[in-house]
């Protein structure tokens, strides 16, 4: 009974509110988040040329984390060789007028709207925040930073795991009297589409939490799934990565890996709903 009264109680403080409050409190979180990724970028743009030889383009050099890490691996594993991989040397040409400058600021952009992105989610849960009830509040706790956390890992995956091996594949394949010379509108394409997507896919878990929260998804439907589910996995892997089977090897067997994760998390909150019920009657 108390409960209730306090839901009632904050939908009158919330009530009083009205629809141009909302949009001009709305307005305000917009503007913070923009000044967040306005500020990393103005910050990577002035050290570009550092930001552009050391993380841009590392994933092309033959020093680049993962291809040191892969070669280690390989000794380790009494391979010799046979896993380390030397990435295929290739010249990146800026072919239109101001175009270097011009995707300087682009990446600097991109860039400071990735590592912006937890103070988004952050803007974002202080808007819905007001308009949820203490039990939906408490379900959502450390929803900020589980999603930052996701979305970095992602980034980060797509990065060392998915642009070294992507890039090297791409440019290593040839055609008879062709000179493979990418423009820099190109790579740089590629290198956000390797990096970006990985993050919004590592969010599957926050997803299947709130949809078997609501009961869209369960468990047992999941499982049921799963076959369709690693067909669906391949085809994105396939998808997001070039037609060579050790990358999409690579991100496959961690999106197999968030499926099942996710399952287990479906599972867990079918347990507690069900817990929940039990309590209320």
């Amino acid at each position: 009974m108390a409960l209730d009264q306090v839901d009632v109680d904050k939908l009158e403080d919330q009530g009083e509110m009205s629809f141009l409050d909302h949009l001009e409190e709305l307005r305000w979180h917009i503007l913070r988040s923009l000044s967040a990724v306005v500020v990393f970028a103005i910050g990577l743009f002035l050290f570009h040329k550092s930001f552009f030889s050391h993380v841009i383009m590392a994933p092309t050099k033959e020093d680049f984390f993962s291809f040191k890490a892969f070669c280690k691996l390989s000794h380790s594993m009494g391979l010799g060789d046979n896993l380390c991989i030397k990435p295929t040397e290739f010249e990146v040409i800026a072919v239109g007028f101001g175009e270097t400058f011009i995707t300087a600021i682009k990446i600097s952009i991109v860039s400071g709207l990735i590592l912006a992105f937890p103070y988004i989610l952050y803007e974002v849960w202080k808007f819905i925040k007001p308009g949820l009830y203490d039990k939906e509040v408490k379900h959502a706790k450390g929803f900020v930073g589980i999603c930052s956390f996701l979305f970095l890992i992602g980034i980060l995956f797509g990065y060392y795991i998915i642009t070294p091996f992507g890039v090297n594949f791409l440019m290593s394949f040839t055609l008879p009297e062709v000179i493979n010379k990418p423009t820099l509108a190109s790579y740089i394409g590629y290198l956000v589409m390797f990096t970006v997507p990985a993050g919004i896919i590592f969010e599957l878990p926050v997803v299947v939490y709130f949809l078997a929260k609501i009961g869209l998804v369960t468990a047992e439907g999941m499982k049921k799934y799963r076959r369709h589910a690693i067909i669906g996995i391949l085809l994105l892997s396939a998808f997001l990565t070039p037609p060579d089977v050790v990358t999409q090897f690579l991100i496959g067997v961690p999106l197999y890996f968030l499926y099942e994760i996710s399952i287990i998390i479906a599972k867990r909150v079918q347990k507690q709903e069900a817990k929940n019920e039990l309590q209320s009657t």
